[in-house]
């Protein structure tokens, strides 16, 4: 391959680990045309699956800042670029890897940090996104709908008392107002004081005058 032509894949190489979240090194050794056409076309939705020149991919990985296949490029080997969701890329090469046992999972990278094919293997066994999502949704939905019911109780409750105060009332009639209690004047004596009369029957009134009283006793003599 002449130097321009190598450069350029390298630098096509480095741009596909630039602008994937997570990349998959996988040795497709003994592996059919037909087998590889397969394998592409079931991650096509998630990842592209490429083959690539070992010498080449290295200098690319280098120059993009990856250091999770070095020493690890031998062989014919092929790169899963994931640009969507890396679950599902790592669920579709282990399940394919279980049909075709002659696919080895080497080594991989998500965003930045270094994966074993062990760790792919783990992130194969999680749930995709799209089922993380419907979960997610589901549950908001649920707590959405217990939130309606919490709210929609009280007022639906407020309505069949209003309900019931308004048959009662047209049933029996509104109810006769109370007559108020006539209260006692402010200047009315207390009853202690008005039935006690500390005044003799027989005393001299307070008006008589000491002529009256002298004259009465002339009278006497």
């Amino acid at each position: 391959m002449a130097t321009a032509a190598k450069t350029a894949a390298i630098a096509e190489i480095a741009e596909q680990f630039r602008n994937s979240g997570a990349a998959v090194l996988t040795e497709y050794r003994g592996l059919s045309v037909k087998q590889l056409s397969e394998l592409r076309n079931s991650m096509r939705a998630h990842a592209t699956y490429a083959v690539v020149k070992n010498t080449l991919t290295q200098r690319a990985a280098e120059e993009a800042g990856v250091t999770a296949f070095d020493g690890q490029l031998t062989g014919p080997s092929a790169i899963a670029f994931v640009t969507g969701d890396p679950v599902e890329t790592a669920k579709t090469l282990r399940d394919f890897a279980k049909a075709n046992p002659r696919l080895v999972i080497k080594s991989g990278v998500l965003d930045g940090k270094p994966l074993s094919a062990d760790d792919i293997r783990k992130l194969a066994d999680l749930e995709s996104r799209e089922v993380l999502l419907a979960k997610l949704a589901g549950a908001m939905q649920a707590s959405l709908s217990q939130a309606v019911y919490l709210f929609a109780a009280p007022l639906s409750q407020a309505a069949r008392t209003v309900d019931a105060l308004r048959a009662k009332v047209e049933t029996e009639g509104p109810a006769a107002p109370t007559a108020p209690q006539d209260s006692a004047p402010q200047d009315a004596a207390p009853p202690e004081a008005a039935a006690v009369d500390d005044t003799p029957q027989d005393s001299v009134p307070q008006d008589a005058t000491p002529q009256d009283s002298a004259q009465d006793s002339n009278d006497d003599a």
